[in-house]
């Protein structure tokens, strides 16, 4: 039992930077070293793309929430390849008229990999007024 304690908390410990983005319409919870599916970006495979709609950081001791987005937020991702999503069937029926259709779609996506998470510190107006 101490055994599974241990990896729990080693799951934990590896979750300390973590964002939450907003992209083609959707909020995705991001983190570095791992691919998402997104919908499909007008990109070449190898890319470099910057988010800058971030809703949310967390890092080891600080969450940080934008309102509604965080300032000097990015995110870098690269484009690991296009693909297309499993098929699914649309069946529209009408009772009693004899309609019937039935149709099938197939979603096209861009698998990313999350490279970084980055806030950038805002440099303050006081520092440049000390140096006049």
């Amino acid at each position: 039992m101490t055994s599974s304690k241990k990896t729990s908390n080693n799951a934990s410990v590896n979750n300390d930077l973590y964002a939450i983005a907003e992209t083609s319409g959707q909020q995705f919870w991001l983190e570095v070293n791992k691919y998402y599916d997104i919908d499909r970006l007008n990109a070449n495979e190898k890319d470099k793309i910057t988010l800058d709609k971030i809703l949310l950081i967390k890092d080891k001791n600080n969450i940080s929430i934008g309102k509604p987005y965080i300032k000097n937020a990015k995110i870098e991702l690269e484009v690991v390849s296009h693909k297309r999503d499993k098929k699914i069937l649309v069946y529209k029926m009408r009772p009693k008229k004899k309609t019937r259709r039935k149709m099938g779609h197939r979603q096209e996506l861009t698998r990313v990999m999350v490279k970084s998470i980055k806030i950038e510190k805002s440099t303050s107006k006081s520092s440049s007024k000390k140096e006049d």
